[in-house]
């Protein structure tokens, strides 16, 4: 299958994403829940570590930076993993409740926890490398995240659905990516153009609410008013839409089954 061809079909999968999140807006409840949590730990962190690193940072600051990566990261990963378990159960047919999503989630911790640590050592090395002003480390950092996101982009539903060791969870989902990598990027990019457009029209509102009102300082709030829900509302919507595309993509590589809700894809053309 050529490669724009694999871009077309990750396009309608990103489409048919859409839909399934029109049909089960409930979803979204888990980035937002996400989102917050993350919030919340960001700032008792944060906050804790203006008291702990002073103004010689040293080996403080990478170790206050290496908890607010491991937090962060188990706090995504562990919402990502109850969004993909329900959105699997949609595409099966089934109508699951927030707390089967988030059961499942918990019964998997232990691996997701291990993910975490691994990507907060990873990231907390990164940020050290950029902090550098040498250009090759700088380069040596962008080519290691690349090849990092490509090795790991179905490590949350491979730790979910299968039953894997540490190095199995990398190994299985560098190979599901090996397998999808065109319908992957299609999908990407479809969900970005969707998320934009969305983010786009909700900030023409705003604008529009501001002249209307005249540009007095009560538009000027209601337009920030309308940009920020927009803004929120655009991340969660592109969030879920992100992690039902990876789900489909997942179980069509893994399951060799198309999922009723996406019609429009040809995954037999696209191939396992």
């Amino acid at each position: 299958m050529g490669f724009f061809s694999r871009l077309k079909t990750g396009w309608a999968l990103s489409m048919d994403s859409l839909q399934v999140l029109r049909e089960e807006p409930s979803l979204t409840v888990f980035p937002a829940i996400s989102g917050i949590a993350g919030a919340i730990y960001l700032a008792l962190i944060l906050g804790g570590a203006v008291f702990l690193v002073g103004p010689n940072p040293g080996v403080v600051m990478y170790a206050a930076l290496f908890v607010v990566y491991l937090g962060t990261s188990f706090i995504a990963a562990f919402f990502s993993a109850a969004l993909m378990y329900n959105a699997r159960e949609v595409f099966h047919g089934r109508d699951p409740t927030l707390n089967e999503g988030l059961a499942a989630a918990w019964r998997n911790k232990r691996p997701l926890f291990a993910w975490a640590v691994i990507s907060a050592v990873v990231g907390t090395i990164l940020q050290a490398l950029e902090s550098t002003d040498n250009p090759l480390a700088e380069l040596a950092s962008f080519l290691f995240s690349v090849a990092w996101g490509i090795l790991t982009y179905f490590v949350i539903p491979v730790i979910v659905f299968e039953d894997v060791s540490v190095r199995e969870m990398f190994e299985r989902s560098g190979q599901t990516f090996k397998e999808t990598w065109g319908e992957t990027a299609g999908a990407s990019f479809g969900v970005g153009i969707v998320t934009a457009l969305f983010t786009l029209a909700g900030l023409l509102v705003a604008a529009a609410a501001f002249f209307v009102l005249g540009g007095t300082g009560l538009g000027l709030v209601g337009a920030i008013a309308i940009g920020v829900l927009v803004v929120l509302l655009a991340y969660l919507g592109g969030t879920t839409l992100g992690a039902v595309a990876k789900t489909a993509l997942y179980v069509y590589a893994t399951e060799g089954e198309r999922p009723q809700q996406f019609e429009n894809v040809d995954f037999q053309s696209a191939g396992r």
